[in-house]
C-alpha cells in the first residue's frame, strides 16, 4: 500500500473539467472518455484490481483501476478511503458478462480509470454515509452536511425543489403573482406565540417574525393584486413533534373576488399537478367532500383517513330502549351510542387486543369500549346477555354485521364518543395494516364551526382565524346563538393529515366589528393590533379567500416520510434546536446593550 503523509496526496482540480454526473452514464456511452467528480462511497481491492463505487448527488459510478492500464494510477487508488474527495479521468465501458448491478441506473457500466486527482481526504465520519450503519437522529442532525450526501436525503431535497418548482409553473400559468411579504412584522394574535426580534433603532419596541402573511395577503386583494401566491416561510414559537418545526413553509394563496368553488379548484389543479408528474398519479376528480359534522360524525376526526372505511353508525334510538343500563343511561342524558364495525376482524382481535382497544378509547375520556364479535351462532360479548334478541337484529341490521366482524361501540356525549371511537379506528386501521402506504386519499372538510367556547377563557374563540367570513345563511345567528354559526372555511386533507386549510374572509368592516365583539377583542384592542387591516377594510375591499398549503407535510407525504424534518434542509430538533450551528446560542453584553436590553439570570420570567 502506498504511503499516505498527511496531504501530500492531494491534488489541484487544475484543468479538468467534470463531463458528467455519477449518475448519468448508461450502455449506450460505452467507449466516451469522461471526467467524474465526487466522493468514495466504497472500494473494494482485490489485489490485481481495485473498485471504487464514486458517489455525487445524481448516483454511483463504479470506477475500476487497472495495473496493467495505469500502474501509477493504480497504486494510488490503494490509498483511497470512504467520503476522499476524488477526480477521475477514464474510459466508460460495458461490465463483464454476469457481472451487471441491477439496483443501480449504471449497473451495466464501469469507468476503468485512466488517471485520478485526490482533491481532498475525509476524517473517519461519525456515521457511514452510504448508509449501511444507521445512527441517531442527534447525531444525523449534528453532522447534517454528511447525512445531506445520502441519496435518500438528496430524493427527499430534489423533491421538495420539484414540487415547487410545479407550483410555481402552474399558478404562474393562471395568471397569480410572487409576491414576497415582509420578515419584520407587528405581533397579532394568530394562534401560537410570535419569535420576537427586539429593535436596535426603537428600543423597547419588538419585531415579529410572521406566523403566516395573512393579514398582508388580505391586504394585497384591497390594494387590486387579485392573484396572489407565495413560497413562504413561517415562524411559531409553540412545542414541536415530528410534523411541527419553529420555522415551516407554506404556498400561500390568495384570491378575489371569488368563491370557496374558485379556491378549491385552483387547488385541485395544483395537487393534481404535482402528483402527476412527481408520482405519475391520478387525482380523482373533483375531490371528495365532507361538512365538519358529517366528518366528525362518520369518523370521529375533521382530518379522516380515508384509505379505509369503518364509519361510524349512531344507534341510540335503538340503545336507550335497551335494558343495557350503560348504553340507557347514556342516551337518557343526551349522550349517544355509536358503533364501528371491523370487518373480519373477529378472529384477529384477542381479549389482550381489545383491552387494548379500551385503554386508547379511555385516554380519550370515553368510559369504556363495548365489543361484539359476530359469529355463526350469534353474538359472543360480555354484553350479549343484556341485550334481546329483537335489539340484537336491529344493530346488526343497522351496522350490516355479518359474521366474523368486530362491532365497537362508545357511549357518551357527543363530542367524547367522536374522538373515543376515531382513535379507536385508527388503531384497528393499523393493527389491520389497512393503511397502505401507495394509497393516496383526499377530502376536503367544509363548513367548520366559526367559533369555540372555551370554559377556561370563558370566552368564544376563532376556530380558524378571526377574519373569516361566517357562512352567509348563519349570519343571522351572529349575535344570539354564535357557537352555532358555520364558517366558510375548508381544509384539505391527505390520509388522515390535514395538508392545508383556508376560508372566505371577512370582506366588510362592519361584520369585521361585529365578530371582534363576540371574540372579546375591545374596538381599542382592535385598532392597536390590527388598525391597518380595519383601515384598509374602508377602502372599498372585494370579496376574497385563499388557502395555505403546507408544504413541508406536502413533500414528506410525496416522499413517504414520517416527519417533515427528513424533508427540510436544516431543520430544528424538537427541543427547537439546531445541533448543527448550536442555535438558539447566547450573545454579549454589547449586542444586548444596543438593544436596550439586559439578561437577568433565574429570573424566572
Amino acid at each position: 500500500m502506498a504511503e499516505f503523509n498527511e496531504f501530500s496526496n492531494i491534488s489541484p482540480i487544475g484543468e479538468w473539467q467534470k463531463t458528467c454526473g455519477c449518475g448519468s452514464l448508461r450502455i449506450s456511452d460505452s467507449g466516451r472518455n469522461v471526467i467524474l467528480m465526487g466522493w468514495v462511497n466504497s472500494r473494494r481491492d482485490l489485489g490485481n484490481l481495485i473498485f471504487i463505487d464514486l458517489r455525487d448527488r445524481e448516483g454511483i459510478t463504479q470506477i475500476v483501476f487497472d495495473p496493467t492500464v495505469a500502474p501509477e494510477t493504480h497504486k494510488l487508488a490503494g490509498i483511497l478511503r470512504n467520503e476522499w474527495v476524488l477526480a477521475v479521468k477514464g474510459t466508460v465501458l460495458k461490465r463483464l458478462e454476469g457481472r451487471n448491478n441491477d439496483s443501480i441506473p449504471t449497473g451495466e457500466i464501469e469507468v476503468k480509470a485512466d488517471d485520478i486527482r485526490i482533491l481532498n481526504h475525509t476524517e473517519t465520519p461519525p456515521f457511514q454515509v452510504d448508509g449501511s450503519v444507521d445512527a441517531s437522529e442527534t447525531l444525523r442532525l449534528k453532522y447534517r452536511y454528511l447525512e445531506l450526501r445520502r441519496p435518500q436525503m438528496f430524493e427527499a431535497i430534489y423533491t421538495r425543489h420539484l414540487a415547487g418548482e410545479i407550483t410555481r409553473t402552474y399558478l404562474n400559468g393562471l395568471g397569480f403573482l410572487d409576491i414576497e411579504t415582509p420578515m419584520l412584522t407587528k405581533s397579532t394574535p394568530e394562534g401560537a406565540r410570535d419569535f420576537l426580534v427586539p429593535s436596535r433603532i426603537n428600543q423597547g419596541s419588538f419585531y415579529a417574525l410572521p406566523q403566516s402573511p395573512q393579514l398582508f395577503k388580505q391586504i394585497l386583494m384591497v390594494a387590486g393584486m387579485d392573484r396572489y401566491y407565495q413560497i413562504v416561510r413561517c415562524f411559531r414559537d409553540e412545542d414541536l413533534r415530528a410534523d411541527r418545526q419553529p420555522e415551516f413553509t407554506q404556498i400561500d394563496i390568495e384570491m378575489a373576488f371569488i368563491s370557496e368553488e374558485s379556491i378549491i379548484k385552483v387547488t385541485e389543479g395544483l395537487l393534481s399537478a404535482v402528483f402527476k408528474k412527481i408520482k405519475g398519479i391520478d387525482i380523482p376528480s373533483p375531490i371528495k367532500r365532507l361538512e365538519h359534522s358529517e366528518a366528525m360524525n362518520r369518523y370521529g376526526t375533521d382530518r379522516p383517513d380515508l384509505r379505509f372505511d369503518m364509519a361510524f353508525e349512531d344507534i341510540s334510538d335503538i340503545a336507550c330502549t335497551s335494558d343495557f343500563m350503560a348504553f340507557k343511561n347514556v342516551t337518557e342524558a343526551g349522550g349517544v351510542v355509536k358503533g364501528m364495525k371491523a370487518e373480519g376482524a373477529a378472529e384477529h382481535y384477542s381479549r389482550k387486543l381489545l383491552d387494548e382497544l379500551t385503554k386508547i378509547a379511555v385516554s380519550k375520556g370515553a368510559k369504556g369500549l363495548s365489543w361484539v364479535k359476530i359469529t355463526e351462532s350469534g353474538w359472543q360479548s360480555p354484553i350479549a346477555k343484556f341485550l334481546d334478541a329483537s335489539t340484537v337484529e336491529k344493530i346488526n341490521e343497522r351496522m350490516k354485521a355479518a359474521s366474523g366482524d368486530l362491532l365497537l361501540f362508545v357511549a357518551d356525549k357527543w363530542s367524547v364518543a367522536c374522538n373515543s371511537l376515531g382513535a379507536v379506528r385508527l388503531s384497528v386501521a393499523e393493527e389491520l395494516k389497512l393503511m397502505g402506504t401507495d394509497k393516496y386519499e383526499f377530502a376536503w372538510i367544509t363548513h367548520f364551526p366559526l367559533l369555540e367556547y372555551s370554559e377556561e377563557e370563558k370566552r368564544y374563540m376563532a376556530v380558524h382565524h378571526p377574519f373569516t367570513s361566517p357562512l352567509d345563511n348563519d349570519m343571522h345567528m351572529l349575535e344570539k346563538n354564535p357557537g352555532d354559526v358555520r364558517a366558510r372555511a375548508y381544509d384539505i386533507v391527505l390520509n388522515g393529515t390535514e395538508i392545508g386549510g383556508g376560508s372566505i374572509r371577512i370582506h366588510r368592516l362592519d361584520i369585521q366589528k361585529k365578530v371582534f365583539s363576540i371574540l372579546g377583542i375591545s374596538e381599542e384592542e382592535a385598532l392597536t393590533k390590527f388598525g391597518f387591516l380595519l383601515d384598509a377594510l374602508k377602502y372599498g375591499a372585494p370579496p376574497h379567500g385563499g388557502i395555505a398549503l403546507g408544504f413541508d407535510r406536502l413533500v414528506a407525504m410525496l416522499v413517504g416520510a414520517s416527519s417533515i424534518r427528513e424533508v427540510i434542509a436544516f431543520p430544528k430538533t424538537t427541543s427547537a434546536s439546531c445541533l448543527m450551528t448550536g442555535a438558539p446560542g447566547t450573545v454579549d453584553e454589547t449586542q444586548l446593550s444596543e438593544l436596550g436590553l439586559r439578561f437577568v439570570k433565574n429570573s424566572g420570567l
